[in-house]
């Protein structure tokens, strides 16, 4: 499962840094400004950073550490701006997180004691400075990777200040609640990222109204996220928003409407509405033209590209991969991973056109620019189009191959945080191949490491998970584990009924397989119970024309038979409406047990 790539940053973008903020004077009264800048690589969950809110200026011009502190010192207010400031200067001195980590402990304890001093008098107000140490202190976590430890300093950070009070608390509250979504996105836990960025949303919304162009950054910021995690409805309407919103507020065909158009047409794309997708993307276009972004026009170009090979209009989709090859060629170099991206792109076209040695051969030049990147290029963009690659050598028959380059993308991502829906992604598909291959054992292995995954990132109601259960159910068939596969059948079944529907394909496909682990565990009334059901689903409401039909039924008489019982339905069928001589013979591409009627 390939990961979503931003439709704002470019895909050659340097991987993102947690940035220390400035410490600079508290002004009362400002304006909530725009805290959504960031950079992001192209993956299923990037990473976020977002500034902090701003600080007291330090008092203090000693630039030497301080000795070791005792408790009393802590209760010097010099020393929290002060420590704050020597934590800065070390990250941008390069001398390394972790002194400057020792720094920000020392100064978040010294502002918090000296609030909790405060407290002794009438009214006491939240220390915004004591909230500006905790966005450091967990800031650095995050930069040494210690993103379990930041969770519960932003949460601290965010019960601190009062909205009550005004803009700058508002400010606040808002940074610590998008820099603890950037944080469980780098934890893989997509679900709370979203609650948070939708909660730091709805402070800005009070802070500054729903039309200031700032709301509409983070909607766009919220969209993407959304994306990601597959939401496409709530990411539409959030994009509609922030294409008003910039519409209202900018020059006609600005920058940020394209970047808007953009992710509507990965919307559409996902929901299937080629054409809308296609006329944001020309749009977009336009709009990047008139501003000189010729790199961007080319990216466009791609994405419209892919838009062409969806609606089968292969020619058009040919001639916009190859205006994207030759600017990326010509401003880039011939080995840029951006020219490796399209010669995949052109593989999979000529794959899908019946034209394999054209196919292979830009599969292998992509290869050749995945093997030696130029520097600069992240992991990601390697482990993305290395997947791709093997998509294309497992539709041509070479599972040993595209095994291989799934493993090598794996191992690229392995180390790198906010990566487990997509490693989960690439393993479901070594399981898939492991399993077409014979080799159930290592199958199950993968598909149990997928699973762990994504209940891990909040993905366990998706009906990709629902999908890979189901997998993981057959694969444990194949080793006699019956028991446990009826587990893992009955939990997809729940969760494919509530994403997809019952009369889903997958959905079906569920129930069949769960129809047949009943049967083989001996629980004959509950394979039937399930096989009437499904037969009830075609005949009432998807006709018996699909070959299945009769297999099914065949299947539900045998059992019948078995029970000693009849089923004294009559079928209220179409086959009235199909001629009898045009009815079609079963799948060839559908797999089965005969015994038992399992099916991929």
């Amino acid at each position: 499962m390939p990961g979503l790539v931003s439709v704002k940053t470019p895909p050659d973008a340097p991987p993102p840094r947690i940035v220390v903020p400035e410490i600079r004077p508290e002004q009362p009264s400002t304006p909530v400004p725009n805290s959504n800048s960031r950079n992001k690589p192209p993956s299923p969950s990037p990473s976020r950073s977002k500034p902090s809110p701003t600080g007291t200026q330090s008092r203090s011009g000693n630039k030497k550490p301080p000795p070791e502190s005792n408790d009393a010192s802590l209760d010097n207010p010099d020393l929290g701006p002060f420590l704050l400031k020597l934590a800065r200067d070390t990250i941008a001195s390069g001398e390394g997180p972790t002194k400057a980590l020792d720094y920000a402990v020392r100064a978040s304890k010294s502002f918090e004691r000296c609030a909790t001093a405060a407290e002794g008098g009438e009214e006491t107000e939240p220390s915004l400075d004591y909230a500006m140490s905790l966005h450091v202190l967990a800031a650095i976590y995050c930069s040494l990777g210690r993103f379990d430890e930041a969770v519960p300093v932003l949460e601290r950070a965010i019960s601190v200040p009062d909205v009550s009070r005004g803009a700058d608390h508002a400010l606040a509250k808002f940074s610590g609640y998008m820099q603890l979504g950037d944080t469980y996105s780098m934890l893989g836990q997509v679900d709370r990222s979203i609650g948070c960025y939708e909660e730091g949303l709805k402070i800005q919304i009070e802070a500054l109204g729903d039309t200031d162009p700032r709301v509409g950054e983070t909607c766009r910021y919220l969209a993407e996220a959304q994306v990601q995690a597959m939401q496409f409805d709530k990411a539409e309407e959030l994009s509609k928003k922030t294409l008003e919103i910039h519409r209202a507020h900018s020059e006609p065909a600005s920058l940020e409407e394209a970047a808007d158009r953009r992710l509507m047409a990965l919307i559409c794309e996902a929901k299937g509405d080629y054409e809308a997708a296609l006329e944001h993307l020309v749009l977009a276009s336009m709009a990047m033209i008139a501003n000189g972004q010729d790199n961007e026009v080319a990216a466009i170009d791609v994405s419209i590209g892919n838009i062409y090979m969806s609606l089968c209009r292969f020619d058009e989709a040919v001639f916009s991969y190859q205006k994207a090859l030759t600017v990326f060629k010509s401003s880039k170099g011939d080995n840029h991973p951006s020219v490796a991206s399209v010669f995949v792109r052109l593989a999979d076209l000529y794959h899908k056109t019946g034209k394999l040695r054209e196919s292979k051969s830009y599969c292998e030049n992509a290869l050749r620019i995945y093997a030696k990147p130029v520097p600069g290029t992240t992991a990601e963009e390697i482990a993305g189009g290395l997947t791709e690659i093997s998509a294309i050598y497992e539709s041509v028959d070479e599972p040993e191959e595209a095994l291989k380059l799934l493993q090598k993308a794996m191992k690229l991502l392995e180390d790198k945080p906010g990566q487990q829906s997509t490693i989960a992604g690439i393993e479901s598909r070594m399981g898939v191949m492991f399993y077409m291959v014979g080799r159930y054992e290592e199958a199950r292995n993968c598909f149990e490491s997928s699973i762990a995954k994504l209940r891990a990132s909040g993905e366990r109601k998706s009906a990709f998970f629902g999908v890979v259960l189901n997998q993981m159910g057959l694969a444990c068939v194949q080793l006699f584990k019956i028991d446990e596969a009826a587990e893992y059948f009955e939990e997809a079944r729940a969760i494919l009924e509530q994403e997809c529907g019952q009369c889903h394909q997958d959905t079906l496909g569920v129930y069949s397989n769960l129809a047949a682990t009943y049967d083989a565990m001996g629980r004959v009334e509950d394979a039937i119970e399930i096989l009437e059901h499904v037969l009830k689903l075609r005949e009432e409401k998807l006709g018996i024309a699909n070959p299945d039909f009769e297999d099914e039924k065949n299947r539900l008489s045998e059992l019948l038979k078995e029970a000693g019982r009849s089923r004294n339905r009559k079928a209220k069928s179409l086959e009235n409406l199909i001629d009898p001589n045009s009815r079609r013979t079963k799948k060839e591409g559908t797999k089965r047990w005969p015994g038992l009627g399992f099916r991929i």
